[in-house]
């Protein structure tokens, strides 16, 4: 009985921390009131690039979020520090999934 107990909670705990391992996904930056796709006249007169609109977006009180092959993900540590360098930008994100929330951790790619 006591074998069955530990390797039930092995078990169990051994699941938890391989669900609480870093992911890495392919995905662009985007922002919560545009997403990914951003149109000429969003902001006023001119076209803006995808970063400069991006981080407008969230000056602005929009969120940054994550669209990865055609599902957008909620980014929870909003402040993480290159987000805004490569906001509107294609990357190799990696963080931690909960849901549709993801704890970044990692940003690779992208123009610099």
């Amino acid at each position: 009985m006591k074998t069955a107990l530990i390797v039930a909670f092995t078990i169990v705990f051994g699941s938890a921390l391989a669900m609480a391992a870093d992911q890495t996904w392919s995905g662009k930056i985007g922002d919560s009131k545009c997403g990914v796709v951003h149109k000429t006249g969003e902001h006023g007169t001119a076209k803006l690039s995808d970063h400069d609109c991006v981080v407008a977006c969230v000056k602005g009180g929009a969120k940054y979020i994550f669209e990865s092959k055609g599902k957008t993900y909620q980014i929870d540590n909003q402040d993480f520090a290159g987000l805004e360098e490569h906001a509107g930008q294609t990357v190799k994100l990696t963080g931690n999934m909960s849901g549709d929330t993801i704890h970044v951790s990692a940003i690779k790619g992208g123009k610099t």
